[in-house]
């Protein structure tokens, strides 16, 4: 008995970081609907074996969804979590996600902030010093640090040199064109679109051309900054990025081309666990009947019909009947 056990107990063990992986994987991708997902499977395998998981890929994916308030909550209870434990490799990802957040924000001397404070943690789950030395060059340059972000970019470079991908290569090319004069950045943001166009690493592909576009604008290049930017509006709109797409629309208005906004009528897609919870609901079921019949907590049942009745935009537990 305690030998067929074993192998089954270690796959459980491991299935949480299996799950996590992939979730960054898809985060990544820019498939944020997969992400989300396989990130309710993950809360259920948690429930259901009692097991504690680490915050990383929920983190990540409130960092690129990037609404914003969801998003500072979730990283604030996890960084809290993290120092109380003292997981310093915690600390990349929380400062990661929130120099990513507040960079997708414009708000960049909060992003230079906690990128500068989680440059020096140890990496994990694959995010390497790199990605927190890329978040780092973005919002020093942007907040008027010049010397900071190239001292950044030099250290970012020797992880990417060293890496040799498409993705770090483009990730360099990209950071590189941020502290470029004017007559040799659009080659490294041309670069970076290039490489990171051979990937599939969607958003930061969408990010160079959003950068790219901001500087055509700059340059007067009105035409040639709407392709750009047009083309990242349409990426973001369509992976689930709200708070990129909210600061690519800007740029898009600042050319002078409108700008079609998502449709108020439009609900966000729920995920495959917020469907089946919205249809048990609909057939009347209580929350308790629904947390024995899919084996979670009643609060997760609550949980998720909040984040159901904001995609919905209803208030009332009847109206999912219509």
């Amino acid at each position: 008995m305690s030998c067929a056990a074993g192998p089954r107990v270690r796959a459980i063990a491991t299935l949480p970081l299996a799950l996590t992986s992939c979730i960054g994987a898809h985060v990544y991708a820019g498939e944020l609907a997969q992400a989300a997902t396989l990130l309710d499977e993950l809360n259920a395998v948690a429930e259901a074996t009692r097991t504690p998981i680490a915050a990383y890929g929920a983190l990540l994916l409130a960092a690129w969804r990037g609404l914003a308030d969801d998003a500072v909550k979730l990283i604030d209870t996890a960084e809290a979590e993290m120092l109380r434990r003292g997981k310093g490799f915690g600390l990349t990802i929380t400062g990661d996600t929130r120099a990513l957040l507040y960079n997708s924000l414009g708000r960049y001397g909060e992003a230079r902030e906690a990128a500068t404070r989680a440059k020096d943690n140890p990496p994990v789950m694959g995010v390497e010093p790199g990605l927190v030395l890329s978040e780092l060059v973005k919002a020093a340059a942007r907040s008027g640090e010049p010397d900071e972000a190239a001292d950044a970019l030099r250290r970012l470079a020797e992880t990417t040199q060293a890496a040799g991908t498409d993705w770090a290569l483009g990730v360099e090319a990209r950071c590189r064109a941020l502290v470029s004069d004017d007559w040799a950045a659009e080659t490294h943001y041309r670069e970076a679109i290039d490489r990171l166009g051979r990937t599939s690493i969607r958003g930061e592909l969408t990010r160079a051309r959003l950068l790219y576009g901001e500087w055509l604008r700059r340059q007067n290049r009105r035409a040639d900054s709407q392709v750009q930017l047009r083309a990242a509006h349409d990426a973001f709109s369509a992976m689930g990025m709200e708070a990129f797409a909210d600061r690519t629309a800007g740029e898009l208005l600042a050319t002078g081309e409108s700008v079609r906004m998502r449709s108020a009528e439009a609900p966000s897609q729920l995920t495959a666990q917020e469907a089946q919870i919205a249809r048990l609901a609909r057939e009347g079921l209580s929350n308790a009947e629904i947390a024995a019949r899919l084996s979670i907590s009643r609060r997760t049942v609550e949980w998720h019909l909040s984040n159901i009745f904001t995609k919905l935009r209803i208030t009332a537990r009847r109206q999912l009947r219509t």
